[in-house]
């Protein structure tokens, strides 16, 4: 069993150090243009400290106040996706050559990369997306296998969030390196794998003590019991495509704006689409892979035919997809109960609220 040891907070930089000597780029949440986000993050003070966020559907704000803590907030608009399945990136270039047309692999290659702050919804995303593209994907698998993941269990769950329904949170269980529990004073820290044991012998700490362990329960039980959201079950793959013709498709189309919002801000939506562009000069191209949306018509576009013409079919699509299919596919549900489609819906439509008036619940 991994040790429990505690690091004071004024010694939080320590671990960015030996990050950056152990050769990772340390990626951290940071505040730009109102959200919190993932970036480039040399030193603590950079950190969201003191802020909160306060959310609800169609809305997202942050609070300073002055609150030491530094994760004393549940989640932004970005995920792990964004740093492990990239938004738009070359595949391929074709070159016109004497005797044809050569074709070039884009060779991924990726700086070794730490990154701080995750949360255990976004660590059960990147579960589901290694098991889609881990073993056939190169430049997924390149970003993900120079990836080192420090976890903090969240204590400060947002009103949209509903892990702990999914049972994805708020504590993480497994898939990080190193796990901190963030205290008024400092941190626990555990560890998860060889590599992450390497960082935390190299930090020379002090074992936990019995009682800053029970402050770190009682914050993760209080998280959990926090959250009054949830879905109508785990697995509603009958349920849902027993009621394809329900009123409340209707409902729900009436007021989407097929803005795909909702599948980008998720974790675990993987659409893209790939394109062809042409050099000016006519003698080479590059194929790009893009992030998509199924809530698009071109999503559905098949030899001159739409398939899913209306939003009702499109978010119709998503949600059977998500709540139902993906069992078929993953194992689970396509649904970690990070809330994130809630808050960043600008309808302000609640995935719960619809599962459960879809499911009669």
């Amino acid at each position: 069993m991994a040790e429990y040891q505690f690091l004071p907070r004024q010694e939080l930089q320590r671990l960015f150090d030996k990050l950056c000597a152990a050769g990772f780029q340390c990626i951290g949440p940071q505040v730009q243009e109102g959200a919190i986000v993932y970036g480039p993050l040399d030193a603590v003070t950079a950190l969201p400290r003191g802020l909160h966020d306060r959310q609800a559907p169609g809305s997202y704000r942050l609070e300073q106040d002055d609150d030491e803590r530094c994760f004393a907030w549940a989640n932004g608009p970005q995920a792990l996706k964004p740093l492990t399945f990239a938004p738009r990136e070359s595949m391929w270039q074709a070159q016109q050559g004497p005797s044809g047309i050569n074709f070039t692999s884009a060779a991924p290659q990726h700086q070794p990369t730490a990154v701080i702050g995750v949360r255990a919804c976004d660590l059960a995303a990147l579960r589901i997306h290694d098991q889609h593209f881990l073993n056939n994907d190169p430049h997924y698998a390149a970003r993900r296998e120079r990836m080192f993941l420090v976890a903090v269990n969240c204590t400060h769950p947002a009103a949209t969030c509903f892990c702990a329904s999914t049972g994805d949170g708020p504590e993480a269980q497994s898939g990080f390196d190193l796990v901190l529990d963030e205290l008024d004073d400092g941190y626990i820290v555990r560890s998860g794998t060889p590599a992450g044991g390497i960082i935390l012998r190299e930090l020379f700490l002090e074992p936990a003590a019995d009682a800053q362990r029970a402050v770190a329960q009682r914050q993760n039980a209080a998280a959990a019991a926090q959250q009054t959201r949830q879905l109508p079950g785990r697995n509603l793959r009958d349920t849902l495509f027993a009621n394809l013709e329900h009123a409340r498709w209707d409902d729900v189309a009436a007021r989407c704006l097929s803005c795909g919002n909702c599948t980008s801000v998720c974790p675990t939506c993987f659409c893209h689409s790939e394109r062809d562009e042409p050099a000016l000069d006519g003698q080479s191209s590059t194929h790009y892979r893009q992030w998509d949306s199924c809530f698009t018509e071109g999503h559905s576009y098949i030899h001159g035919i739409v398939i899913r013409a209306e939003t009702k079919f499109r978010y119709r699509q998503w949600l059977t997809h998500k709540l139902g299919s993906w069992h078929e596919q993953f194992g689970r549900s396509g649904c970690v109960g990070c809330g994130r489609c809630i808050s960043w819906c600008p309808a302000a439509i609640d995935i719960t609220e619809e599962a459960g008036a879809i499911c009669g619940q």
